[in-house]
């Protein structure tokens, strides 16, 4: 008697006892993800790192770089590498706060208007008013929101996280909104209705999970936003205040020394900016790579 190989039974066999092979996450997917690991080993030993008080004037105005004063000192006597390297402390936690609130406000914004914009009734009104409203807002410019949020409550770390947090919420609340989209009419949920779970836990169980990562891929990217706007605020001068070391108010000072020639005010704070936002857009490819 033979055996015929087409049939389910000689098929089926190895597939049964094949081990599971594990993913292996290249190597090229990894490298990117070094100067976002270099920008926060420098946030984290900034307080060791810098070698004089940042917020206090060490020496003559407009010295060149030297050993003494490694990146040079500014039009006041600030010393332009502590200065430097403090605005990493201070850009990466308001930076963090902002992608944290927005992520976490867009994610639960979305799955709500998401899961009842094509209901009838007055909850599904109001979801689909929402979603017309953050289009409208989307229209504006996000300086020119945040120069208002800022005439309107003073410059500090508190007010340009609220600015910032709501104006890039939006691209967090459209990426899960269109998951949401995407997986309310599936089966699994109907299943899930049918066996008794309420609708928070439905939501909380099997949509969360299933529509959130667009939005935690996008948070760096978000990042990498909220330094730039935080930075064009303070070139702007609506931004944090000197003597606070921040970024783009160092870059606005010392644009008049540059027109000198004297081009260390400007440029090693906007190298470090441009460092920062490199390394943010890295690691979201890095992230985007692993994930697919």
């Amino acid at each position: 008697m033979t055996l015929d190989v087409n049939t389910p039974s000689a098929t089926a066999a190895p597939a049964a006892v094949a081990a599971p092979r594990r993913r292996r996450v290249p190597v090229r997917a990894l490298l990117p993800m070094v100067p976002a690991v270099l920008v926060v080993l420098v946030t984290v030993l900034s307080p060791l790192i810098e070698t004089f008080d940042p917020q206090q004037a060490v020496g003559d105005a407009r010295q060149a770089p030297d050993g003494t004063y490694w990146f040079g000192t500014d039009s006041v006597g600030f010393d332009i590498f502590s200065r430097t390297v403090a605005a990493f402390r201070i850009d990466m936690l308001v930076a963090l706060l902002v992608t944290v609130a927005s992520t976490v406000s867009g994610l639960a914004l979305g799955i709500v208007i998401g899961m009842r914009e094509s209901r009838g009734g007055f909850f599904g009104w109001l979801a689909r008013t929402t979603t017309r409203g953050v289009d409208l807002v989307d229209a504006i410019p996000s300086i020119i929101f945040g120069v208002v949020i800022v005439g309107l409550f003073g410059a500090n770390a508190v007010t340009l996280s609220i600015a910032l947090t709501f104006v890039l919420m939006q691209n967090q609340f459209r990426l899960t909104r269109v998951e949401v989209l995407k997986v309310r009419n599936d089966a699994y949920l109907d299943a899930a209705l049918m066996a008794g779970q309420g609708e928070w836990r439905i939501l909380f169980r099997h949509v969360l999970p299933n529509s959130c990562q667009p939005a935690l891929v996008n948070s760096s990217l978000v990042f990498g936003n909220s330094i730039v706007i935080l930075a064009s605020l303070g070139f702007l001068g609506v931004g944090l205040q000197p003597p606070t070391p921040e970024w783009g108010s160092m870059i606005s000072t010392s644009l008049s020394d540059l027109m000198l020639g004297r081009w260390w005010g400007a440029i090693f704070p906007a190298l470090a900016l441009c460092l920062t936002v490199v390394a943010a857009g890295a690691f979201s490819r890095s992230l985007r790579a692993l994930v697919d």
